[in-house]
């Protein structure tokens, strides 16, 4: 005799029948690999499009090899635009210049600076279109100079027509960012730019330089790309920075001692090229236009130990006068912190046998 078994009857077996089988078929993850995606920590890092070496340890993944965090990069196309995604915690470590960086610390914004990019040289310069009259600064009275605003260069601008006498209500400045400053080029709607490179120098191949950020610099008023960090993240996770540091000391280190073999055909330069879209022929002779300071120096008076400081006062004195800030702190050196700088010299010195 055949009973009758109903269909909802059989649900349990079958359910637990079902599981059996999933969880023979299911391996465990091995001890020694954790789910990293529930406990890796995670970073948000600004970058810009300047070509520098520790964008190569941005592409090949060497932060995060570093660090064991998950760094999530995220591209700005200004200073400007740095600062406003640090104000709102958005990012926690930024590239930005040095007049940026002043107009964050004297607006209260929570950053240090504990890295010096770059010194800024040949790589910004101010440049007059050919046929334009132009051949000095005084010439420049009346006409059309595009700059970014609150940016280095503008910064360099201001102080190159003071040191002239020409009031700079004489000039007519447009507030363009460097891709704008092309555009105003090429249509001609602009008499000269004060821009940096890979733009500096794709318009100095219709225009003549007259002056340069490394002569400015060299008169007393420096510029530089400089990181920084929100301080409360950087106090909270010093091993951190410290590894981030290293990685990006290491990548100087790399093009001062290999220059001649950052070829267009080289991974390094093949790298930037990839981050940057600026031709591999190009990154070269960028480069070749800024100077990196090595940890010594990143150490040393001339920056982080005091000659930041300094420079950050003087931008700060000039973003005032420009009405960008309201205010000026009497000591910019409370905003510099050097520490990570000091470990991986410290590191260098003694390296683990």
């Amino acid at each position: 005799m055949h009973f009758f078994q109903s269909p909802f009857l059989r649900l349990p077996f079958l359910a637990v029948t079902l599981l059996v089988l999933m969880g023979c078929n299911q391996s465990s993850p091995p001890a020694d690999e954790p789910a990293k995606a529930e406990t890796q920590k995670v970073i948000h890092v600004g970058y810009q499009g300047m070509i520098n070496p520790w964008k190569v340890g941005i592409q090949t993944g060497a932060f995060e090899k570093a660090t064991g965090w998950r760094i999530e990069w995220r591209k700005f196309n200004s200073g400007s635009e740095v600062i406003t995604g640090m104000a709102s915690g958005d990012i926690q470590i930024a590239v930005a210049g040095s007049s940026p960086i002043a107009t964050a610390m004297s607006r209260g914004v929570d950053v240090e600076l504990f890295w010096i990019l770059e010194a800024i040289r040949e790589n910004e310069a101010l440049v007059v279109q050919n046929g334009s009259g132009i051949s000095n600064i005084e010439g420049l009275k009346g006409k059309t100079v595009g700059v970014p605003f609150a940016s280095t260069t503008h910064y360099h601008l201001m102080v190159a027509l003071e040191q002239h006498g020409i009031p700079s209500k004489d000039v007519k400045l447009l507030n363009l960012q460097p891709d704008a400053i092309m555009a105003a080029w090429s249509q001609k709607s602009i008499d000269a730019a004060f821009v940096w490179s890979p733009i500096l120098n794709e318009i100095k191949k219709t225009g003549q330089v007259i002056q340069t950020s490394g002569e400015l610099a060299d008169l007393g008023k420096p510029t530089f790309d400089g990181i920084i960090v929100l301080k409360s993240f950087a106090a909270a996770n010093p091993e951190f920075m410290n590894e981030f540091v290293r990685v990006i000391a290491q990548m100087d280190e790399d093009y001062r001692i290999n220059k001649d073999k950052w070829t267009p055909e080289s991974t390094q330069v093949q790298a930037i090229s990839s981050l940057t879209g600026a031709k591999p022929a190009d990154v070269a002779e960028v480069l070749a236009q800024y100077h990196f300071p090595d940890l010594e120096e990143q150490c040393s008076q001339s920056w982080l130990g005091g000659g930041a400081a300094s420079a950050l006062y003087d931008t700060s004195v000039f973003l005032e006068s420009q009405k960008k800030i309201s205010a000026v702190h009497e000591d910019y050196s409370v905003f510099i912190n050097d520490k990570f700088a000091r470990h991986a010299l410290e590191k260098k010195a003694t390296p683990t046998q």
